[in-house]
């Protein structure tokens, strides 16, 4: 980085702390500047001119509407890699000091943390007036039937959300930005709103096909680290109970972070008529609530410090170089 007496990678370690700070204070940026919902009016569009009509039903097999599929993301996906490589190449021209806020601010859109605690936090308050409008606030947050759940059943699909995204929308986008800049972050972000928005079965089965692996392979890694964070200083129980737990979805990725936050509270949390982790725990209250965003808040922070440690540690790899 030009202009700068430390090294690149001391401002590059920064800025994922940075860009939490900026979430925390000023949350999610307007609608129409957000490269997430850029991402989801292409997702949108293109969807609808390749995938079966509503009504539809699948097709045993649709290779045509794969391939067309694949390629719309592929499409998708260089373009959210060059608008961010080509951003990030022009932040870095600039002194260090100026770089480091602008490349946070840049950043900061592909995480959602704020938003996410707020949201879940907001689905027990709801409860607290009515279920109905527990239910009705669980419904911004999941894509599931919400109608017939008990009061246990909405707290479980909060915490499961909560844990979920966790990866989704903090841990995965910084494993990516400090694999690949800024272009890592935006193609992770990429792929998991295709997956949100294509990889459902159903008329999508073939369609988002490619969409679900893409995001299955991106996310594989992420997962475990956050059911991993999750645990840390967790009974070894919880540790030597949580592959077994992960197995018990069909994501070979959601699994881990829900299955960690299970074991983490003790408690059942499941899909009805899909899934029950940690069957054996109680239902989840009001306080596992608070300890469920608890928990999630110390992964935060724990990220930070791991940051902030590698920073330190370059610092003084520089230092010592002759």
């Amino acid at each position: 980085m030009s202009g700068i007496s430390v090294p690149a990678g001391v401002w590059m370690a920064l800025v994922p702390p940075l860009a939490l700070l900026v979430d925390r204070l000023l949350g999610e940026p307007r609608a129409a500047w957000h490269p997430v919902v850029w991402m989801g009016h292409y997702l949108g569009r293109t969807g609808r001119r390749i995938a079966p009509a509503v009504g539809a039903s699948p097709a045993a097999r649709d290779y045509r509407r794969f391939l067309l599929g694949a390629l719309a993301w592929w499409a998708g996906a260089a373009m959210a890699w060059c608008a961010a490589a080509l951003l990030q190449a022009g932040v870095l021209c600039l002194p260090g000091w100026a770089a480091l806020p602008l490349l946070a601010l840049l950043l900061k859109p592909l995480l959602a943390w704020r938003m996410l605690r707020e949201e879940v936090a907001a689905v027990e308050a709801a409860l607290a007036q009515s279920l109905e409008a527990g239910r009705a606030r669980l419904s911004r947050l999941v894509s599931r039937d919400v109608s017939a759940l008990s009061a246990a059943e909405v707290r479980e699909s909060a915490i499961e959300t909560l844990a979920e995204n966790l990866n989704d929308s903090v841990v995965a986008p910084l494993f990516w930005f400090a694999l690949l800049g800024l272009p890592g972050a935006a193609l992770y972000r990429f792929a998991n709103t295709a997956d949100a928005m294509w990889g459902y079965r159903g008329r999508w089965e073939w369609t988002g096909k490619w969409a679900a692996w893409a995001d299955d392979a991106l996310s594989w890694l992420p997962a475990r680290i956050t059911a991993a964070l999750l645990l840390l200083g967790a009974p070894a129980a919880g540790w030597r109970a949580l592959p077994a737990e992960s197995r018990r979805t069909a994501s070979p990725n959601g699994g881990w972070p829900m299955g960690a936050m299970a074991l983490r509270l003790g408690v059942r949390l499941g899909k009805p008529g899909v899934y029950v982790l940690h069957p054996g725990g109680r239902e989840p209250g009001a306080r596992d609530m608070a300890l469920a965003e608890e928990y999630a808040s110390k992964v935060v922070v724990a990220l930070v410090v791991i940051w902030l440690i590698a920073t330190i540690l370059i610092v003084m790899n520089s230092a010592l170089r002759p």
